[in-house]
């Protein structure tokens, strides 16, 4: 049994393309991503919590991407663009729960800008590496189990004759468009999971951002307020593009489905968001651009020497 896939253009100078420019965008998201990991473990003045969190979004980052994007560059170039019934559950299954473990990690850097800034003098003594790494393993676990329940369930029900996905890839709004069965209960079974994976993460992030706010307006410099907002506005606005794209595809009834419109949104979260997220924090954080650049120059010249 499998699946063909119909989003996929058909005429050869399209494909050229957009082979070209789907590889361009992932070359820069893995470099991009890497080179945040690599800067954060060279530099000793960055082995904070913080950036440990950092290092490790991005390494989820680079797998999340590598999912989807060298399958949907293989299907750029072959004729027929099919997957078997096996390979899009499990393509699926780590789809969603690395984009699940993003979540939950977003929520995790929240809750550590919430205790650097609410409780600045017991930071140290709260965020340690081993509370990191916890944190860091349950967010991969959680997001993992979930998505695999998810597509346990959606892959037990029956499916159509129809086998074509109006996607690139195997993702649950479009899958679940060829499902045989009483779609009300299904729909309702996903949109639980999706809020487990979604909205709860959301609203840790909320919770912590109110507490964040509240003392922030407590500071009477006004130098003060900006630098401490100024720690939190790169994390938030990655906030606001994942949680945005998530929110629209997941959380919302499957009559209002889309094919074209999801494409499009699908593209975003899955090249858009993970090439401007090295960007946002480096361009934001004056100690990552120093970390970056150094590690370059070290690269180039021992290239040289």
């Amino acid at each position: 049994m499998e699946f063909v896939f119909l989003a996929y253009p058909s005429h050869p100078e399209l494909n050229a393309l957009s082979f070209l420019g789907v590889s361009l965008v992932y070359i820069l998201i893995i470099s991009g991503n890497i080179l945040i990991v690599v800067a954060i473990q060279a530099e000793v003045r960055l082995h904070t919590s913080m950036y440990y969190l950092l290092g490790s979004l991005s390494g989820v980052e680079i797998c999340y991407t590598a999912v989807v994007v060298p399958h949907i560059l293989a299907n750029i170039l072959q004729p027929e663009k099919t997957i078997t019934l096996l390979s899009c559950a499990t393509q699926m299954a780590f789809f969603i729960g690395l984009g699940s473990t993003d979540c939950f990690l977003l929520a995790v850097m929240a809750y550590d800008r919430y205790v650097a800034i609410c409780h600045p003098l017991r930071y140290p003594l709260i965020m340690t590496l081993t509370l990191c790494v916890r944190l860091v393993v349950a967010s991969v676990v959680i997001g993992l189990v979930l998505s695999s329940q998810l597509v346990a369930f959606i892959f037990s029900l029956p499916f159509c004759q129809t086998r074509g996905i109006e996607h690139f890839f195997c993702d649950v709004p479009p899958v679940m468009r060829l499902v045989c069965a009483s779609s009300h209960i299904h729909e309702q079974s996903v949109l639980v999971a999706a809020t487990l994976a979604i909205a709860v993460p959301f609203l840790l992030i909320a919770t912590s951002y109110s507490f964040i706010v509240a003392a922030v307006l407590r500071i009477h410099s006004g130098t003060g307020r900006h630098r401490a907002f100024s720690t939190c506005s790169s994390h938030l606005t990655v906030v606001l593009l994942q949680y945005g794209c998530c929110a629209f595809m997941y959380l919302r009834p499957s009559s209002s489905y889309s094919p074209k419109q999801d494409q499009f949104i699908s593209l975003v979260y899955t090249l858009g968001t993970p090439l401007l997220n090295p960007l946002i924090y480096t361009l934001r954080n004056s100690e990552m651009k120093g970390a970056i650049g150094r590690v370059l120059t070290r690269s180039c010249l021992s290239q040289i020497n």
